[in-house]
């Protein structure tokens, strides 16, 4: 299913105009520490993809926080700037609905389009590593040019410390 996944990502990125920057690490990606020792930078640089339930009228959808991997996501937060009730979501409903497995979750080419909240911690780097469609794959990019392909919203997602 991963190497579907990641073509899926590669294709998503080269429809948007962006290079094809995906990097395969065969030890794992899997959390933003693995990403960030696998790729070099820090772990405030990993672009980590949460997709949580937010309760439509419609039905639940898909909400996608992409988060600085350094933070926390406060979901109070990300209920009062997508003005849904967000709740946790379980690794089927994630694959059921992003077409991604948790651990792999890319910030785009989801099944089902989501909900987007871009951490804006990530806009004090200037390069950025997102996951790329399974646990091993990543892709570089900006955070700026991240906001532009998910079509998402910059917003304070941080859990206080």
């Amino acid at each position: 299913m991963s190497g579907g996944s990641v073509e899926r990502v590669r294709a998503a990125l080269l429809a948007a105009g962006h290079a094809d920057t995906i990097a395969a690490f065969p030890d794992g990606t899997r959390s933003a520490a693995e990403a960030a020792a696998a790729v070099g930078c820090t772990v405030a640089q990993i672009a980590k993809s949460i997709v949580f339930r937010a309760a439509t009228p419609e039905g639940d959808r898909p909400a996608l926080v992409i988060a600085s991997g350094a933070n926390r996501v406060d979901m109070a937060k990300v209920s009062a700037v997508l003005m849904f009730h967000v709740k946790r979501a379980d690794g089927a409903w994630v694959r059921d609905t992003t077409g991604f497995a948790i651990g792999g979750v890319a910030p785009l080419a989801h099944v089902t389009p989501p909900l987007v909240l871009l951490d804006a911690d990530l806009f004090h780097h200037d390069r950025i590593w997102a996951a790329a469609g399974s646990p091993m794959h990543v892709f570089e990019t900006t955070p700026e040019a991240l906001l532009r392909l998910c079509g998402g919203t910059r917003a304070d997602v941080r859990e206080a410390a």
